[in-house]
């Protein structure tokens, strides 16, 4: 059974999730006003990995007879000296979700919560990813920093990505 304890984490998780959300599209739309529709194309796709994730977690809480409890978003920075400073803020948000996600695992495991574990060992896996993808593109982006075109090739290929919901038995 999940403890109300661990109910609060999760409802701040889902949250912090839909804030994580916001800051990507943030981030997507000062990569759009310095002309880098690629790099707006990776945030935008992010923005729906983030919903889904919190979406995931949401669905979790109502299937254990919980509440979920929607909180103030707050405003995400719209400023940056350039697309560097934007990679490196989000694979370091990208650490600050992995400890979220460790801590409510540090909590599932201190109640015995078996179910939520398993769910959350996903998360765990999934942060693994997008800790290797934000920081292979921090290392791409500072190699292409001073040189136009590596920069436009760079665009070019965060261009292609495409969102692709998650496809575990968890979902």
């Amino acid at each position: 059974m999940v403890s109300k304890k661990l109910f609060d984490k999760l409802n701040a998780q889902v949250n912090f999730e839909i804030y994580s959300s916001y800051v990507y599209l943030a981030m997507a739309s000062y990569a759009e006003s310095i002309d880098l529709s690629g790099f707006a194309n990776f945030f935008r796709v992010q923005v729906q990995e983030e919903l889904s994730h919190a979406m995931k977690l949401y669905d979790y809480i109502f299937q254990k007879d919980g509440m979920v409890t929607l909180e103030e978003i707050p405003k995400p920075k719209a400023e940056y000296k350039d697309i560097l400073e934007v990679i490196e803020e989000a694979f370091d948000h990208e650490k600050l979700v992995t400890s979220k996600i460790y801590d409510l695992m540090d909590v599932a495991t201190e109640e015995k919560e078996h179910a939520t574990k398993s769910v959350l060992q996903w998360y765990v896996d999934e942060q693994v990813e997008e800790e290797d993808n934000f920081h292979n593109l921090v290392k791409k982006v500072k190699r292409a920093k001073d040189n136009q075109v590596a920069l436009y090739m760079l665009d070019d290929e965060l261009a292609q990505r495409v969102y692709v919901p998650p496809t575990t038995t968890n979902n």
